[in-house]
């Protein structure tokens, strides 16, 4: 089992090893005295992990509720966040028990949320189902909701208490799902780590049933432990956090544009090609990074276009939670392993990403 420390307002363990979602009653009574733990999860995580997860609880002396919701970005909304709220309200949940999410991204979202939120704060575990939330919205304590005007513009800081990472569940995951998370780590990569860039670039981890599993679990923890080092410095997110966003507005404008039809790591992975043309047009970037860029996604079975025109991206873009009166912080990459953050006038953006998305090399 791989152990990464994170350091915030709280500190607490990520845990990274294959057979823990087995043991998470085990691992939670080392965390607290057996209490009453609130299962979230979708109709889709519920029906593959629940029992398993309930049992494991339920053997250590936890007593167990759950509450499962539909599946899908379209879910994490006021609406859902509400009636998981009143479900624990109805339990008569306190603030010496606690929540467990147990699922990708949304659940994560949606149930840190609810921990922030309910009785101003109850204790929350992740369990990440997914590789793109294992390697990312697991840790770090940002929480959120989608509203009409964008994605996440609703949400909290609320670090959990501890974070389980059990790389077998992937093998559940399709290639597509899967390969969003690749989305993700390549992400680190050109942020910080050619050599996990790499390693990813060549498509050898883009399918679950067949990638070397050691090795993924290897590069985890190393996505993990760079996200530690930077939420240790910057929890709020009002520094060198920022940088994490790499590929993330234009993707988050991409999602939102396809009415979440694009998912968040094949959105992210357009967004990072796009911002890697825009710099490299702009002469920030070394000439060839999104050439780079393009071949590893494509090699991952991951997006580098979308048919969306730059007006529409742009705009849907400008209510991205990173802006700041006029302008929006961008991550630029100047080279594979080395970024810069650069404020763009937002009068600015369409034509940078008409530049972006011309088919001119």
């Amino acid at each position: 089992m791989r152990t990464v420390t994170v350091t915030a307002s709280s500190q607490y363990q990520v845990l990274i090893g294959k057979g823990l979602i087995r043991q998470c009653g085990r691992l939670l009574e080392e965390l607290a005295d057996p209490c009453r733990v609130a299962i979230i999860a979708d109709d889709r995580v519920d029906s593959l992990y629940g029992n398993i997860v309930h049992a494991s609880l339920m053997y250590e002396g936890f007593s167990v509720a759950r509450f499962t919701f539909p599946h899908g970005e379209a879910s994490k909304n006021l609406t859902i966040l509400g009636e998981i709220l009143e479900f624990l309200a109805e339990q008569q949940f306190s603030r010496s028990d606690m929540i467990l999410a147990l699922g990708g991204g949304v659940t994560g979202d949606l149930a840190g949320f609810a921990a922030a939120v309910y009785l101003r704060g109850v204790p929350f575990v992740q369990i990440p189902t997914t590789l793109l939330a294992a390697v990312d919205s697991s840790v770090g304590g940002k929480t959120g909701i989608d509203l009409k005007g964008g994605k996440n513009l609703a949400g909290a800081f609320h670090q959990p208490a501890m974070v389980i990472c059990d790389p077998d569940v992937f093998q559940s995951l399709s290639e597509e799902e899967f390969q969003n998370g690749i989305s993700e780590m390549l992400k680190y990569g050109v942020l910080g780590d050619p050599e996990l860039f790499d390693k990813l670039a060549g498509g050898d981890f883009r399918d679950p049933k067949t990638c070397d599993m050691q090795a993924l679990e290897e590069m985890i923890e190393t996505c993990i432990a760079m996200k530690r080092d930077i939420v240790a410095k910057d929890e709020f997110d009002t520094g060198i956090r920022q940088f994490l966003n790499l590929g993330h507005t234009l993707g988050h404008g991409i999602e939102k544009e396809s009415r979440y039809q694009i998912s968040h790591g094949r959105a992210v992975a357009i967004g990072l090609y796009l911002i890697a043309r825009a710099a490299e047009r702009a002469e920030i970037a070394e000439k060839g990074i999104a050439r780079q860029i393009r071949r590893a996604l494509e090699n991952n079975g991951l997006p580098w276009e979308c048919a969306f025109t730059p007006s529409a991206v742009a705009k849907a873009a400008m209510n991205d939670k990173k802006r700041r009166g006029g302008k929006i912080h961008f991550v630029f990459p100047q080279k594979i392993g080395s970024c810069r953050i650069i404020p763009i006038p937002v009068d600015a953006m369409e034509e940078m990403v008409e530049d972006a998305m011309s088919r001119e090399e």
